[in-house]
């Protein structure tokens, strides 16, 4: 898949880390906010640990206090921008994973009907991909084992397929077909592939 053909989040994502830019500054404001604190640490803790060290004028000691305080307002600013992209991007992966979810109950629905199942045969082949047992099914549908394996050998039979692997296979080759649109396109656009019962 290219990245033009990517979801626009990750395709995002992708070009975000590409840069060294963002990723660089942020290391080096980090280093800078190391530094500081150690000079803080040393300075505070040296007289309580009995390191001794000769002191500091107090220009340098204002113009270290000024560059920690910059670093500090630094950090919180991009600290705070990236929270707000990740609480961003976190709402647009819930929106991309919302419609994809819809174009996969919608491509659901269209085999259902191109394969003229009933209702009771829909709730089975739901069940059926979603990886219940059998007996899970019997007991969630109030119905013996022997209706359920009734039914499912009836839709493997109307969807033209051997068992519940190749079920399932139907719908990942759909979902993998190269030619598929989107999900940003909606789920009426998705089309279903022909086939033989």
């Amino acid at each position: 898949m290219s990245e033009a053909d990517a979801p626009p989040l990750a395709a995002r994502t992708r070009r975000a880390l590409r840069r060294p830019g963002p990723v660089a500054a942020m290391l080096l404001l980090v280093a800078f906010q190391a530094l500081c604190l150690a000079v803080f640490a040393f300075s505070t803790l040296g007289p309580v640990l009995g390191l001794r060290s000769r002191p500091i004028g107090w220009q340098w000691l204002e113009l270290i206090q000024i560059a920690a305080l910059l670093g500090l307002a630094a950090g919180l600013v991009l600290g705070a921008r990236g929270f707000l992209r990740s609480l961003r991007n976190g709402r647009a992966a819930e929106a991309e994973l919302r419609r994809v979810t819809a174009t996969f109950r919608d491509m659901l629905a269209r085999h259902f009907a191109d394969w003229g199942l009933t209702p009771a045969e829909r709730d089975v082949a739901l069940l059926a991909i979603k990886g219940l047992s059998l007996q899970e099914i019997a007991r969630l549908r109030n119905t013996s084992e022997g209706t359920v394996r009734a039914q499912t050998a009836a839709i493997y039979r109307k969807a033209g397929v051997s068992g519940r692997p190749q079920l399932l296979a139907l719908f990942i080759e759909d979902m993998m077909r190269e030619d598929a649109p989107l999900p940003d396109a909606g789920p009426a656009s998705l089309p279903v592939a022909a086939r033989a019962p």
